[in-house]
């Protein structure tokens, strides 16, 4: 399942994946257990999620339905750029840069080897060249798109 969910991954989502890799480094580095940090985070996430889920599904004549993960990504991200915001103030960062090069490095090849990874899995999946029966997948409609 998990071959199969990375060998079809967008690159919008590996750009995704990619992001919370470099997250998930700054938070095991720089982890707080500061209750107050994370229920600061939590709350602007909720009140930036229902912001978000409003502008994206409150349009004028076109229905649009989000299923549970791009529902659960307008949440999550500004929990995570809130926390990151909190974790890293005061430590020298330079944008999402941290000062110790080893840092960078470290998120840097993971989301390289993550890259790598997806390459591999699509490139091992792709159908032969003028295989029959293979049909062009149809263009996601607009719902589908994330």
């Amino acid at each position: 399942m998990i071959v199969r969910y990375l060998a079809n991954l967008s690159t919008g989502r590996l750009i995704l994946w990619c992001y919370f890799i470099w997250y998930c480094v700054v938070l095991v580095r720089y982890f707080d257990p500061s209750l107050k940090l994370w229920l600061t985070s939590l709350g602007l996430s909720l009140i930036i999620g229902v912001a978000l889920y409003l502008s994206t599904t409150a349009a004028d004549k076109i229905q649009v339905r989000l299923d549970f993960w791009k529902t659960f990504r307008l949440f999550l991200m500004p929990f995570c750029v809130s926390s990151f915001a909190a974790l890293v103030k005061g430590k020298g960062f330079i944008l999402i840069f941290s000062p110790q090069p080893g840092e960078v490095l470290m998120a840097a090849a993971g989301c390289l080897a993550l890259c790598a990874l997806v390459f591999i899995l699509k490139r091992a999946h792709r159908p032969p060249a003028g295989a029959s029966g293979a049909q062009p997948e149809p263009e996601p409609s607009l719902r589908d798109r994330s």
